[in-house]
């Protein structure tokens, strides 16, 4: 991608650079990022840039239907609904396998998953500044969109996460922050919000008012940026909780928790697109493909990868009770395009929005990357490999 460009870089590289490169990220927090770093960030051509933006215009073009909540009414499970749900979401990831289309031979993005679910908007900026001063990035090409800058995108997470409130009146809300493996991302929030990070166990419930201890006094909370993910909250029976996320109690919602479930796995099948592969919820078939190995079964409501078959058999479908709880996605075949001297390398391609309050659509801000060579992409699946895990991507526009 960008052989020129591409080129350079690794002729420039070197590996006492990337242990700078680490080092820098490691220094403001005092501890080692516990997800591999890849020794590059991906350079995005402007043909593919376009093609991106497209394929997420196509699919934001179905989330601001009038009708959305309708369709996906059944998307929140049982006993999870959280009230005071808000008209859209806040935060919108959209995740993509950089393929090659096999008539054309370009670069084209397909979708792998979405979310209506904050990423690592702080990181992300983080770890794209730390490229930039280690290695030799060409100034035509930025990790941002919109005409943002790294001061105005800093200060648009403020807006967007603190909303009309004192910094000290907004949480960041997670199962055990400190052990989370992304909580780098808390931090960066915390150095450029201000918001501090807080386990749910910690949240006080007083009738409907909420409130944690901050430097040794009860503070009120008013808005809570979440990050709590059901799948993981539900396995955690050992916690003791004054507050559970389905109570009705005043507080505001920075990322209210029902769109991590409306805009998820269970949208895709409602998704026409030339970037989207074909999928549809199991129970929506009448007879099922015989090519089953060309297809991946996924259960609507994990994370991480949990649950997915990539091998389906007709036994792993018969076996399965609940047909409406999955989906069956046709299988995509990332482009090695990233060409490294460790050899090719495979790129997903995650885009993260922001929809403010009274905008009609949500706006572009950053990406993230994960680059890896196994069947799935997650750090976790890369381990002991080099030129690969969480990264940044520069776009030429």
């Amino acid at each position: 991608m960008i052989p020129p460009i591409r080129q350079n870089y690794n002729e420039q590289f070197t590996d006492e650079k990337y242990q700078a490169l680490r080092q820098w990220l490691y220094a403001p927090y005092n501890y080692e990022i516990e997800f591999r770093i890849a020794e590059t960030p991906v350079f995005i051509p402007k043909a593919l840039t376009d093609h991106v933006v497209k394929a997420c215009d196509e699919i934001i073009d179905v989330i601001v239907r009038p009708d959305f909540k309708q369709i996906t009414q059944k998307a929140v499970p049982e006993g999870l609904f959280v009230p005071n749900e808000d008209e859209h979401t806040l935060c919108l990831a959209i995740d993509f396998a950089i393929c090659q289309d096999k008539q054309t031979g370009e670069l084209i993005p397909q979708l792998i998953e979405l979310q209506g679910f904050p990423s690592l908007y702080a990181f992300q900026q983080f770890i794209a500044l730390g490229y930039r001063k280690f290695f030799d990035i060409p100034p035509q090409l930025d990790y941002l969109f919109g005409g943002l800058t790294a001061e105005s995108y800093v200060e648009l997470l403020r807006e967007v996460f603190l909303g009309k409130h004192a910094v000290e009146n907004v949480i960041l809300l997670e199962v055990e922050p400190e052990k989370q493996k992304t909580k780098v991302d808390f931090y960066c929030t915390q150095d450029y919000t201000g918001i501090k990070p807080v386990c749910i166990t910690e949240v006080i419930r007083e009738g409907r008012k909420l409130y944690y201890m901050r430097d040794g006094v009860k503070t009120p909370i008013y808005r809570i940026y979440n990050r709590v993910i059901f799948d993981e909250l539900s396995r955690r029976t050992d916690l003791d909780l004054q507050f559970n996320l389905t109570e009705d109690v005043d507080v505001e919602w920075a990322g209210h928790p029902n769109w991590f479930f409306r805009i998820s796995k269970y949208t895709l099948p409602f998704l026409k697109s030339r970037y989207v592969p074909e999928t549809k919820f199991l129970s929506q078939y009448t007879e099922y493909p015989q090519d089953l190995e060309n297809y991946v079964l996924k259960p609507l409501f994990s994370f991480a990868g949990v649950g997915v078959i990539f091998n389906v058999t007709q036994a792993d479908i018969d076996a399965i009770a609940d047909k409406e709880n999955y989906i069956l996605m046709k299988k995509v075949e990332y482009a090695p395009a990233l060409h490294s001297p460790d050899g090719d390398i495979k790129t997903e391609l995650r885009m993260l929005f922001i929809w403010k309050d009274g905008d009609a659509r949500p706006t572009l801000a950053t990406s993230l990357v994960r680059l890896g060579r196994a069947d799935l992409m997650g750090v976790r699946y890369n381990k002991d490999k080099t030129w690969v895990g969480g990264s940044a991507a520069f776009f030429e526009k």
